[in-house]
């Protein structure tokens, strides 16, 4: 099957044509015909199969020109970059049509963006915590939307970001098209389905969890965090083999402090980043590495939904995440569109039960590894504080800290406290003082 026997249109075709696709992926294909229905749809496929043209493709095909102001697609994403990412791969696409496509998220002037939305849009990509923002200012009006796309919605639950979307689906109206697009599930995400969607269709092209076929999977076990960055540093020295390379790090902190470390080996070769860069570094960096500039990227979870890098030879775990799927996405940034991969995590004796809950959750066993005969097994401990809490940028998934017995109350001075001392009412201590003033 080619794009063209999903009956696009030809300024659609020209489009893909330009973006260098002429046939699509399964997802792809089992999603045009439900959507085009206008069913609500629910799509489960591996990461790197095409999910954003998948909803795109349909979503595009049915626009028609209008010139009403507010938005008729709604497109929700959890970070920043994926905002960037699904509307640049929109207006490739519309390229050749007359559609205005948007997006806006958090960290940049709201009155900018403000501006921007009040002249008119037609898809509208956004992140829900500045999406909420705008439609409680009364800039960005809801009731136009045609069609809610809510893409890794996990995400969006993990980050906290539950309260602002059940409001948004409570300002949208009732009669709509509810699409959602992810790697994998969550039960709390199948309840959301269950009270906002009406009868959707699944299309699972794969077993949920299942890794991609393309990607092998090794573990080395070592005693502590000082031996495993030893080794990363081992492993990094052959650049020959690892061309392009992707290390999670369990905290911002850690990852700051490995990219510290390696800066004077590495250099210019190396960038990082995190929920505490600045959004222009942040998009800087992830652009430097898409195109090359650079070979090593150390981040936090931040980059590991849904962002599309191509030739990525190597994911470096240093520690494996408390979710299990988070592994599955975080690997997934390897092996894509038919290349190879490997994926390589770096843990300790301490995370085996993680080991086997994410075997477990990918129905696969991790290669063990032999360590290098020339790794020096250290006996530091100055990785340990910053190691705390292994959760990193995902600190929302500890139960916040209540200090007890800790109030704001103090003891008010004695002139400013009020003590009933008898005598006449309050009107008539007022009328004494006035008569007092005026005399």
């Amino acid at each position: 099957m080619t794009f063209q026997d999903l009956n696009l249109t030809t300024p659609l075709v020209n489009g893909l044509t330009d973006m260098g696709f002429d046939t699509p992926t399964p997802i792809q294909q089992k999603a045009f015909p439900i959507i085009m229905s206008g069913k609500d749809t629910v799509g489960i496929a591996q990461t790197g199969t095409g999910k954003t043209l998948a909803y795109l493709l349909p979503v595009i095909r049915q626009l028609r020109f209008s010139e009403q102001r507010q938005p008729r697609v709604l497109v929700l994403v959890p970070t920043r970059e994926l905002v960037i990412q699904v509307m640049e791969e929109a207006k490739k696409l519309a390229k050749y049509t007359s559609l205005r496509i948007d997006g806006v998220y958090g960290g940049v002037n709201i009155n900018t963006q403000s501006a921007r939305i009040y002249q008119g849009v037609d898809v509208l990509v956004a992140t829900p915590g500045r999406l909420f923002d705008l439609a409680m200012r009364g800039t960005l009006r809801l009731k136009s939307v045609q069609k809610l796309v809510i893409d890794e919605v996990d995400e969006m639950l993990n980050l906290g970001f539950r309260p602002q979307l059940v409001s948004i689906l409570e300002l949208l109206p009732p009669k709509r098209q509810n699409l959602m697009f992810s790697a994998s599930l969550a039960d709390d995400v199948e309840a959301i389905i269950r009270d906002f969607f009406t009868d959707p269709q699944w299309i699972d092209v794969h077993f949920r969890g299942m890794p991609v076929d393309l990607i092998t999977h090794h573990v080395y076990q070592v005693p502590n965090f000082a031996t495993r960055f030893n080794l990363l540093s081992l492993l990094l020295e052959d650049d020959d083999v690892f061309e392009k390379v992707m290390i999670f790090t369990p905290s911002r902190k850690i990852a700051d402090k490995i990219f510290n470390k390696l800066t004077p080996r590495y250099g210019g070769q190396m960038g990082v980043i995190h929920s505490n860069k600045s959004q222009n570094q942040r998009f800087n960096t992830l652009h430097d590495f898409k195109t090359g500039d650079i070979r090593i990227l150390i981040s936090t979870d931040l980059v590991a939904r849904g962002v599309d890098i191509f030739e990525v030879s190597h994911v470096i775990n240093l520690g494996l995440p408390e979710i299990p799927s988070a592994y599955l996405h975080r690997t997934g940034r390897t092996g894509r569109v038919d290349k190879r991969g490997l994926a390589i995590s770096i843990i300790s004796d301490q995370e085996l039960e993680l080991k086997n809950a994410v075997e477990k959750y990918i129905n696969l066993q991790m290669e063990e590894m032999p360590l290098p005969d020339d790794l020096v097994i250290s006996k530091a401990t100055d990785w340990d504080d910053d190691l705390k809490p292994l959760a990193g940028d995902k600190s929302y998934l500890k139960p916040p800290k209540i200090n007890q017995g800790q109030s704001a109350f103090h003891q008010k001075i004695a002139k400013n406290q009020k003590v009933n001392l008898g005598g006449p009412g309050k009107k008539k201590r007022l009328a004494a003082k006035k008569r007092k003033t005026k005399k």
